[in-house]
């Protein structure tokens, strides 16, 4: 079984790799359902009992997906989805009282639950004050349909808003060995606040791989395809890092994706690694980083190999870097 982190203060102590579904139903290419909700079985047996969705993840497929899970494993998971992104191009986010509480409704009735534990804003929506945000989600909390509030892709700033209204039980934001911006105040920010850090992409969308990905042959509708990281003049410089960490990986008797998640968790104790995946093998290698605990000359090798901002091309392109909050 893999160690335990607390899912924010006074929360409760769940596995310190979570399990994303965001390409349960084909984000990165087509996927089985039945093989999904397999890996999903086979992943809370090895203590990985978090799990992460949205409303958005198949256009509420992924919920719908975990509503036949749930009802064999609900009493052994934690539970939480997101809401607040719209697919609108003219109102792309919406953190209205009124937004937010449909959301929760909708994914509540396709999951066939009556509550999460918890429950993020997707998005904030740049022109809706936070507070008031806040103060829909203390509300729902307060109705008993959330048990903990989270919030995704903030600035420190907005996350300290936010706990001057209510208690935010975690951060969720893009962090790996290619993408270290929540180094610069938000995973400092999370512990003064009592967040966890939930690091979602720690795999940098499979580039962390023992076979790092060819995105030439990425299916159609994968979303990396518009990720500029792995556009090919971008990509043919990543890799030669890539396949060097490949490298020390195996000379530290590890595979590329247990030694990218043992970083990640070795950032701090309030973080959470979110990677997703549909490989029950892939999974396995990334518990196993759970259970590593990196020497600090291991940390120096790495970070000799992957210093902070070595990665050629931005982590999101066009409509995608809409909405994440910058704050350097």
């Amino acid at each position: 079984m893999i160690q335990k982190r607390q899912l924010g203060q006074g929360g409760p102590m769940v596995g310190a790799v979570a399990l994303g579904t965001m390409n349960f139903l084909g984000t990165y290419g087509p996927a089985d359902p039945n093989a999904s909700l397999r890996c999903m079985a086979e992943c809370v047996d090895m203590g990985i009992d978090h799990i992460d969705t949205s409303d958005v993840y198949g256009a509420g497929g992924a919920e719908e997906l975990l509503a036949r899970f749930l009802k064999t494993h609900g009493d052994r998971v934690t539970l939480a989805t997101k809401g607040g992104i719209t697919r609108q191009p003219d109102h792309p986010f919406d953190n209205s009282d009124a937004y937010l509480t449909r959301a929760l409704e909708a994914s509540l009735k396709r999951m066939q639950v009556e509550r999460v534990d918890l429950y993020y804003v997707h998005r904030r929506q740049a022109d809706h004050p936070i507070e008031e945000t806040m103060q829909t989600l203390l509300r729902l909390r307060d109705q008993g349909k959330i048990g903990a509030i989270g919030l995704s892709e903030v600035a420190p700033s907005t996350l300290e808003r936010a706990a001057a209204v209510g208690p935010v039980a975690a951060v969720q934001s893009e962090y790996s060995l290619w993408t270290r911006q929540p180094e610069l105040g938000l995973v400092d920010a999370c512990a003064r606040h009592g967040a966890a850090m939930v690091a979602f992409s720690p795999m940098g969308r499979g580039a962390f791989a023992d076979m790092p990905p060819d995105p030439a042959a990425f299916a159609p509708g994968d979303l990396r395809a518009t990720m500029p990281r792995f556009q090919p003049e971008n990509w043919a410089r990543n890799l030669i890092r890539l396949r060097a960490f490949g490298d020390l990986a195996r000379d530290m008797g590890e595979s590329s994706a247990s030694l990218a998640i043992a970083w990640v968790l070795s950032r701090a104790p309030h973080v959470i690694a979110l990677p997703g995946s549909r490989d029950i093998a892939h999974w396995r290698q990334l518990a196993r980083g759970a259970q590593l605990d990196l020497t600090e000359e291991q940390l120096t090798r790495i970070d000799g190999l992957l210093p902070a901002g070595w990665a050629h091309g931005p982590r999101y392109g066009g409509a995608m870097a809409v909405g994440p909050e910058s704050y350097c």
